[in-house]
């Protein structure tokens, strides 16, 4: 269906001319190159943005030629608008130090964003739907020590500060008396544990990803509210020939303590997790989402896959019910933008009870 749309098929062949012109040029120029840029246009598209438009860009290096142990390491910077007059600036990457004996991660984001909201809980309505704006600012790193058989131990910082936001006075947000409906700073250290041999950065097709990490808010770092959240993610990746790929993934997100802020709840939905709900169309203090996706590579270029999710929303652990589990699923189609590193463009549709439904075109993998 997507695919009949005439600006969905200018951007893919922009992006296609684009990608192949660029591995053509490098690949004339040094073979061995450690050190790949590419700036395309892009059009995007999601539930929470509908069409957005901008411009990409992707960095892939090696600090060493001599280092082929470790992973490539990439940035990627992006500025989108978005036909609801939402605007995003953000910049996020991995780097892969020699041998990998540190990991450094990191995401920044500027956000102007009118959004949607339909109260805390599991069991928010539909009819229960408000608009609202906000503005703000985003900073997340992650180092990591490699302690030796894949295992590394991490440091984390993470800083938001909610410049504004405008909703309906004596709506929802005020019935339900919701922190952080006011602007508001947070600021949090934490620590973290993982597990990862995956064997690629972006499209694995074998491995482990394991991790734990807890993030303590307090006002003694600048935070005005004081909370811990703690996050567990485990993925795994199998193989079954050079075609076939099952990856799979369990997240929980926790978030204890007397008062968490809005943009701090757990969120169900998005372009990475039950693929088909509006991200926040369920929002609370804990999540818990279980996904599979089965990849298939046609060639080095192109790929499809089929995906399922099942997940919900809490207050506490005891609110979650198998009974009561949300659900989507959905497929959608791959074309590699550069085919070495496999960084892949996707083209999604997700689908969920009732008219929980919508096509996401990003970049990179959902997990």
């Amino acid at each position: 269906m997507i695919l009949r749309n005439p600006n969905f098929i200018a951007i893919l062949i922009l992006l296609i001319a684009t990608s192949i012109i660029s591995d053509s040029l490098m690949a004339q120029k040094d073979s061995m190159k450690s050190h790949q840029v590419l700036f395309f246009p892009v059009l995007t598209r999601s539930i929470e943005t509908d069409w957005s438009f901008g411009v990409a860009s992707s960095s892939t290096f090696r600090f060493s030629k001599k280092d082929t142990a470790s992973r490539t390491s990439n940035f990627q910077a992006l500025v989108l608008y978005s036909l609801k007059k939402q605007f995003v600036a953000a910049i996020n990457g991995a780097q892969y130090f020699n041998n990998e004996k540190f990991i450094l991660n990191e995401q920044m984001s500027y956000s102007s964003f009118p959004d949607k909201f339909w109260g805390l809980g599991k069991y928010s309505k539909d009819i229960d739907e408000e608009s609202y704006n906000f503005k703000q600012y985003y900073i997340y790193l992650h180092l990591m020590r490699h302690l030796g058989n894949n295992i590394y131990f991490g440091l984390l910082f993470e800083a938001q500060k909610l410049l504004e936001i405008d909703y309906k006075k004596g709506g929802l947000f005020d019935q339900q008396q919701v922190a952080g409906r006011t602007p508001y700073k947070i600021a949090g250290l934490g620590l973290s544990l993982t597990y990862d041999n995956r064997n690629n950065a972006f499209a694995p097709d074998k491995g482990y990803f394991a991790q734990l990490y807890f993030n303590n808010f307090n006002s003694f770092i600048g935070s005005d509210y004081a909370y811990t959240n703690i996050v567990i993610d485990l993925r795994k990746f199998l193989s079954f020939n050079q075609k076939n790929v099952l990856a799979l993934q369990t997240y929980s997100y926790t978030n204890l303590g007397k008062e968490v802020p809005l943009r701090s709840l757990a969120t169900l939905g998005g372009m990475g997790s039950m693929r088909g709900y509006y991200d926040g169309r369920f929002r609370d203090r804990q999540q818990l989402v279980f996904q599979a996706e089965w990849r298939h590579s046609f060639n080095k270029r192109f790929g499809a896959v089929g995906f399922g999710n099942f997940g919900d929303v809490g207050k506490n652990i005891t609110d979650f019910s198998f009974s009561d589990l949300k659900y989507t699923y959905g497929a959608g189609i791959r074309y590699a933008i550069n085919k070495s590193e496999k960084l892949n463009l996707r083209v999604d549709y997700g689908i969920g009870p009732g008219k929980n439904r919508g096509f996401y075109f990003q970049l990179g993998e959902a997990f």
